[in-house]
């Protein structure tokens, strides 16, 4: 055993100095431990970077400039922006708005002691919903009308408390102690108009008229015509009828002047009777008509008259 392992070292050492020969004379160098590796970017990497910063740097300048000209120009402050005023109470705007899609709010009005003016180049439409989306009522301002499309439309006094004006689909009331008509043609109804009174201004004419069709008044307990200062008139193109189911008709006056009625005796010449007689007395016929016919000690009204013939 000992000469066996004094063999394997000799023959180790041998080998080992082969090695360093070998090595020797190959001129072979070991490489040192303290070689030094440069670290960075270099080229035009290093360019392609600090070009890149600088590109950052300038953008994000022009951003904070811009962000400086937004806020100047749109006037924003801890309250709001510009004209726009954001309190506990809602939005509060200044000067003119615009609108370009729909608003939803519960309530607009405008300050003390300015108006509100709403314009729009088209129409302005005011739509009222309920909970569930539909539609309840609708007021729109077009170039050419006002249209109200409700249930009930109600106009109201200054304080709210007093109804002046109401309107459905059954019928209109107006609650106003006077209800005036400027117009040169006056007011014109369809049908059948109910009132208490029709009286014009002072020093102005009252005139009822339908020019095609015929004029009635009707009263459960009677009709009223007066005028208190200037003349009366009733005329009509046909027939003129006074009519009273239970009571009487009464024309009480200091004169009551007839003109144009017929003479009731048939002459040749009406006109050389007419001059020769100078009273007449005033006859009517069974159907109401009224005639003149000369004056004579006893009566000349006669049933048979051509008048009353003819009638």
């Amino acid at each position: 055993m000992e000469q066996s392992d004094t063999l394997d070292i000799e023959s180790l050492k041998i080998t080992q100095e082969q090695f360093i020969f070998a090595s020797q004379s190959l001129h072979l160098q070991r490489p040192a431990c303290d070689a030094a590796y440069p670290v960075g970017v270099y080229g035009w990497r290093k360019r392609c970077l600090y070009f890149f910063l600088l590109l950052l740097l300038v953008t994000m300048i022009v951003n904070l400039a811009l962000t400086v000209w937004i806020i100047k120009v749109m006037n924003f402050s801890v309250v709001g922006m510009g004209n726009l005023q954001v309190n506990r109470d809602g939005i509060r705007l200044e000067g003119v708005s615009e609108f370009l899609l729909p608003l939803y709010v519960n309530e607009i009005r405008s300050r003390r002691d300015s108006l509100m003016v709403l314009r729009s180049e088209k129409n302005i439409t005011l739509n009222a919903r309920n909970s569930r989306g539909q539609m309840t009522g609708q007021l729109t301002v077009g170039p050419e009308a006002v249209e109200a499309q409700c249930q009930r439309l109600e106009v109201r006094s200054r304080d709210g408390g007093r109804l002046l004006f109401t309107a459905d689909e059954e019928e209109v009331i107006m609650t106003t102690e006077k209800f005036t008509v400027t117009g040169s043609e006056g007011a014109v109804f369809g049908h059948s108009v109910e009132t208490p009174l029709i009286q014009a201004r002072t020093s102005e004419d009252l005139k009822l008229e339908s020019p095609t069709r015929t004029l009635t008044m009707e009263a459960p307990r009677g009709v009223e015509v007066s005028t208190s200062k200037g003349p009366l008139k009733v005329s009509s193109r046909k027939d003129l009828q006074l009519e009273s189911t239970e009571g009487e008709i009464l024309l009480d006056a200091n004169t009551i002047q007839l003109g144009n009625l017929p003479i009731g005796i048939y002459t040749t010449s009406p006109s050389q009777a007419s001059k020769e007689q100078a009273v007449y007395e005033v006859c009517v016929c069974p159907s109401g008509k009224i005639y003149l016919s000369p004056a004579e000690r006893s009566s000349t009204c006669q049933t048979m008259s051509n008048i009353c013939l003819w009638s």
